[in-house]
């Protein structure tokens, strides 16, 4: 036990030591493509896209390039010009966006190009939001090149402004984006035994339409059946209203799922994100019938049969946006308030006979109205390395405040709900970006505050530190959570993002969790059929205190671990992550030494303007 004393000290003691790196800021050109006759006057325009894309002779994936730069800034010089046209323009798979005079030729890119349907060009133009004959605002173009790079079927993209005629007073602005490869096939085996096996295939740009359709077929030893399988259909901004649409089908426990058993269920959602902060409307709607299935013939005392449909619709809009044109400059427009409400139920048409009429986190029937404030203003970076391979991701820099108020009614309780929730976001000059964030939340019922929640967490990347022609950057993150006078939330657990990775047992919960987390990341510079590597290394500790004993009565989980995660920036299956991992204390349920083959890993980092309204969520909701 001495060992793993000491060991659980030097991990602790690591995590206090992130590692400090620094790395040369530069921006990203570009300085050639090919686009009609008439347009060749366009090097010298290059030149003043300084800061948006650079010449380099490596490919955007693995080049030496570190890219920091303001998403409005290589536009501000054309703010109050009139847009005249709109060129759309596309990549193939062996052109890259760093240096567009060089192609990358070998047998992977002229495959993909053989399966491969380029995205029609009234799909690009369906989620383009900038308009011909109006002025061009700098803030609501670098919005829309960072909503098509952020399409599920989009690679890259760059959005170019260029003089229209010799009285520079009107310009033309080119679009250039660059697919994924759509096609997507995934095998996850679990077990040496090949005790289960779920595949799954997909092509989420079903003839260059921005439809896309998904089936997920599993085969499980134990299951009766076994074999069962999900199928899904997606159309992207439908019509042009920036409405994305989902219907599906799943017996495998696939959906958006409450009870803990497994279950069938048949789905529909309907999604309208903030695209910018000029647009007006955002919301969204789900419809979902489920059921759970005893694939696993469990006894009858066990089994916990149950039968649900749920409902969730909300909607807001966003304050002033048809006067942003009248007499402020832009770059006070960014500044928002927006307003939504939301309606939750959940209602058991069969519930399991284990719960009764006793409250329960799960398996009531739950009303929830919500109305929410929302104060925000979020501009954004290019940046790479952070999730992904050196492709661009948008980072956000603002702040964003939310207010909540409602009513929640579950079995005989009535309880009206207050919170709130802060994030602020910092990127430094030299690529350093940190998130910090704070949400607190409480029911109020007999003069007194009911499952009361408190969560504040930091998420911190260095900047690159340049090795030769390698890269490094540690992350850094912790969080504190804090849960009192339970009465309908679940305790506090460890199996999520706010615990050490993978750690799946759900044996162990309490009422106080710290948490801290660090990774060093070691970018590689070699590329293997447009395939890059990052080995990586991690230290994971978290505390975790029993309900009802005081906060140093924890006990203490850590864990070490490790790898290398592979990407080729091309196809949309994402990165795969071939990992080790150990825990240094045994948990029933947990095994102690884990490998593991892991696909679809995130490759950028998200955020959204606004989100539903929503309880605080302290088991479930991922903010890194």
């Amino acid at each position: 036990m001495a060992y793993r004393k000491l060991l659980n000290c030097f991990l602790l003691l690591c995590l206090l030591l992130p590692l400090c790196c620094h790395a040369q800021k530069d921006s990203f050109f570009l300085d050639r493509i090919n686009i009609p006759e008439r347009y060749k006057f366009l090097h010298s325009i290059f030149e003043d896209a300084k800061n948006s894309i650079r010449k380099n002779r490596f490919d955007t994936i693995d080049s030496k390039v570190v890219l920091v730069t303001q998403s409005e800034e290589s536009y501000k010089p054309y703010e109050g010009k009139i847009i005249r046209n709109i060129i759309i323009k596309r990549f193939d798979f062996e052109r890259t966006f760093s240096d567009t005079a060089s192609r990358i030729e070998y047998f992977g890119t002229q495959f993909l190009n053989l399966l491969h349907t380029d995205t029609r060009k009234f799909v690009i133009k369906n989620n383009v939001f900038i308009r011909k004959n109006t002025p061009l605002n700098p803030y609501m173009v670098a919005d829309n090149e960072r909503f098509l790079r952020n399409l599920n079927f989009i690679q890259d993209a760059r959005i170019l402004v260029v003089p229209a005629d010799l009285m520079n007073d009107s310009v033309d602005v080119i679009i250039i984006t660059k697919d994924l490869f759509s096609i997507k096939a995934i095998v996850d085996v679990s077990g040496f035994d090949l005790n289960s096996i779920r595949t799954r295939i997909s092509e989420s740009n079903l003839g260059g339409t921005a439809q896309s359709i998904q089936f997920t077929g599993l085969l499980q030893r134990n299951r009766m059946p076994a074999s069962g399988f999900e199928v899904v259909y997606g159309k992207n901004n439908i019509g042009g209203s920036f409405v994305n649409g989902t219907v599906g089908y799943t017996n495998i426990n696939t959906g958006r799922s409450d009870g803990n058993e497994e279950e069938a269920a048949v789905y529909f959602r309907m999604e309208r994100p903030l695209v910018s902060p000029y647009s007006q409307l955002a919301g969204a709607m789900e419809i979902s019938f489920n059921q759970s299935q005893n694939v696993y013939r469990k006894p009858d005392s066990l089994f916990y049969n149950y039968r649900y449909n749920l409902y969730d619709v909300w909607g807001g809009i966003n304050l002033g946006v048809k006067d942003i044109r009248e007499g402020i400059s832009s770059s006070l427009k960014r500044d928002r308030t927006f307003l939504s409400a939301r309606f939750l139920k959940t209602d058991y048409l069969k519930k399991p006979i284990q719960v009764g009429e006793r409250i329960d986190p799960i398996y009531n029937n739950k009303q929830l109205v919500l109305a929410q404030a929302t104060f925000f203003r979020q501009e954004y970076y290019k940046m790479n390395y952070l999730y992904g391979f050196g492709t661009t991701e948008d980072i956000p820099t603002g702040y964003n405040i939310a207010v909540t108020a409602g009513w929640h009614r579950q079995q005989i309780l009535n309880r009206p709900y207050g919170g709130f929730e802060i994030d602020k976001y910092f990127v430094g000059k030299k690529g350093s970006f940190l998130h910090n964030t704070l949400k607190a939340g409480a029911f109020y019922r007999s003069d007194a505050l009911e499952d009361a929640s408190l969560l504040a967490a930091i998420n911190y990347f260095t900047p690159l530190y340049p090795i030769k022609t390698w890269k490094i950057r540690q992350q850094i993150r912790a969080n504190y959570t804090q849960l009192n006078n339970r009465v309908t939330y679940f305790p506090l657990y460890l199996n999520n993002a706010y615990g050490p990775p993978n750690f799946t047992s759900n044996s162990v919960f309490g009422d106080k969790r710290v948490s801290a987390y660090t990774e060093s990341v070691l970018y590689l510079n070699k590329k293997v059929f447009g395939f890059l590597f990052a080995p990586f290394a991690y230290i994971a500790a978290s505390t975790l205190t029993p309900e009802g004993k005081k906060f140093f009565d924890f006990d203490l989980y850590t864990s070490v671990g490790g790898g290398v995660r592979t990407r080729n920036e091309n196809l949309i299956f994402g990165t795969i992550e071939f990992k080790a991992l150990y825990f240094t204390k045994k948990v029933p349920g947990l095994q102690g030494f884990q490998f593991m083959i892991n696909s679809d890993i995130r490759f950028r980092y998200r955020t959204n303007f606004v989100k539903a309204p929503d309880v605080i969520q302290l088991n479930f909701e991922d903010i890194y």
